[in-house]
């Protein structure tokens, strides 16, 4: 092969290489620092970028992948979760409480990502293990436990201002799991027990209490309503036994008005009416045992002036 022609492939070799390493091509949401002779040159955009081969280099910046420290010339600009491992931290009441958390953070400034700090992933990890250590050692393990939306509110406060330096924006931070010591745990249980028990005590108390009134309630309304109902019947009694003396009295009053205008006003009709029952009294004595039966007359002048009355009514007719 003549020295031309290899001389020719060669340099088409060379620069097809040199094109490659020239078009850089970027995809969505990702970029790449180019350095230029070890000086920061440009931030890549998304799409077709053309850079010098050899003399223009991106930047190799740490990135966690899979649990891994790795290194990578790619800056990922889309929303990241890191989810850190369990860490003992102790609360204000001194229990040592296992807890870990998620973050969710993205890169805003490429640039700042790459030389404000050395190692952003491991940064970003102890920054907020000391800060979860820090909001939950102002803690009591009760609270801790009711509060996770204050403690998460509080740390992603506290690490959005620290990581903004590094051009990195902190959206999220959520608590996946709390973890007291097996003893707290247990005693947790015992009180939470003990709680619903007395829960259930006062619910059974209550219910008999409002049993015990409502019984007693219905018991005084039986017994208003016994006196009411005695009482409208001794009323209503009083009532008819007044109006029948009254029609008693009256028909009374209407026989001596008749005996009166029978016998004519020279005989007193009382002793017409005394001597009528008299007679009515001594016919049911006759009628008794006679054996056992004395009569003596309490006043046989009154008898005889009653009879007398009889017979004048008698001679009248």
């Amino acid at each position: 092969m003549p020295v031309a022609t290899i001389l020719l492939i060669v340099i088409v070799v060379l620069v097809l290489i040199f094109i490659k390493k020239a078009v850089v091509i970027i995809p969505q949401s990702e970029t790449r620092i180019i350095e230029r002779l070890g000086k920061y040159y440009a931030t890549l955009n998304p799409g077709i970028n053309i850079i010098v081969p050899f003399i223009d280099k991106a930047k190799d910046i740490p990135v966690l992948r899979r649990g891994r420290y790795m290194y990578s010339n790619t800056i990922d600009l889309r929303e990241q979760v890191y989810d850190f491992d369990k860490q003992n931290v102790i609360t204000k009441d001194n229990v040592q409480t296992e807890i870990n958390a998620l973050l969710y953070f993205q890169i805003v400034d490429p640039f700042k990502a790459a030389y404000e700090i050395n190692n952003l992933p491991n940064a970003i990890e102890k920054l907020t293990q000391t800060t979860l250590r820090n909001i939950i050692g102002e803690l009591e393990l009760d609270e801790t436990l009711t509060s996770r939306d204050t403690i998460n509110t509080k740390l992603r406060a506290v690490l959005d201002d620290a990581t903004d330096k590094w051009g990195v924006k902190v959206n999220r931070v959520e608590l996946q799991d709390i973890t007291p010591p097996a003893s707290v745990l247990q005693a947790m249980e015992k009180q939470m027990q003990a709680e619903r028990n007395k829960r259930a005590i006062i619910l059974t108390s209550e219910g008999q209490k409002q049993s015990a009134i409502l019984q007693s309630e219905g018991e005084k309304a039986s017994v208003i309503n016994r006196a009411e109902a005695a009482k409208q019947e001794q009323i209503l009694q009083a009532e008819g036994e007044a109006t029948a003396r009254i029609r008693k009295a009256e028909a009374e009053a209407i026989a001596i008005q008749k005996i009166t205008e029978a016998v004519g006003q020279s005989t007193n009709p009382a002793n017409y009416l005394l001597a009528q029952k008299y007679i009515t009294m001594m016919e049911e004595l006759a009628q008794g045992d006679k054996t056992k039966t004395v009569y003596l007359p309490y006043e046989a002048t009154n008898l005889l002036g009653s009879i007398g009355g009889i017979k004048d009514l008698f001679k009248a007719e």
